[in-house]
């Protein structure tokens, strides 16, 4: 019988452990974590949203558009590049119908647009609708 040379890792779950991890990537790179990816936000007022629920099914979300606390629809110019945050753009009422109409046509497209809508809920119980883009 040999002996094992103990400077290699044993068995292939050892080998995949010992393959060093890149790291994660953080604020200082510049990098901002979308509401979805990180289930929160906190928005320019320091109020904090957590993630409740979605992809919400388009009846769900049409209904959200009146009847929710705040709509927000995504987009690059909700990054504050001085904090390196998202801070959500919150649509005024009389807005929100008209901009659901909008986004309806491509919720859930397969095409190059496409919107999906998640539902965010605040510490003191309000409802946030926010619309997703991805191109």
């Amino acid at each position: 019988m040999s002996k094992r040379n103990r400077s290699q890792p044993a068995t292939f779950a050892a080998m995949v452990a010992a393959v060093p991890r890149e790291p994660e990537p953080d604020e200082d790179y510049g990098t901002i974590v979308d509401p979805m990816t990180a289930r929160a936000f906190t928005d320019a007022e320091g109020h904090h949203w957590v993630l409740s629920r979605g992809p919400l099914d388009p009846r769900r979300a049409k209904r959200m558009a009146t009847a929710a606390d705040e709509m927000a629809l995504s987009g690059p110019d909700h990054h504050d590049e001085a904090t390196n945050r998202w801070l959500p753009a919150f649509l005024p009422r009389a807005d929100r119908l008209a901009a659901w109409q909008e986004v309806a046509q491509l919720y859930g497209a397969d095409g190059m647009l496409s919107h999906v809508a998640y539902e965010f809920t605040s510490e003191d119980g309000r409802v946030l609708l926010y619309i997703q883009t991805f191109c």
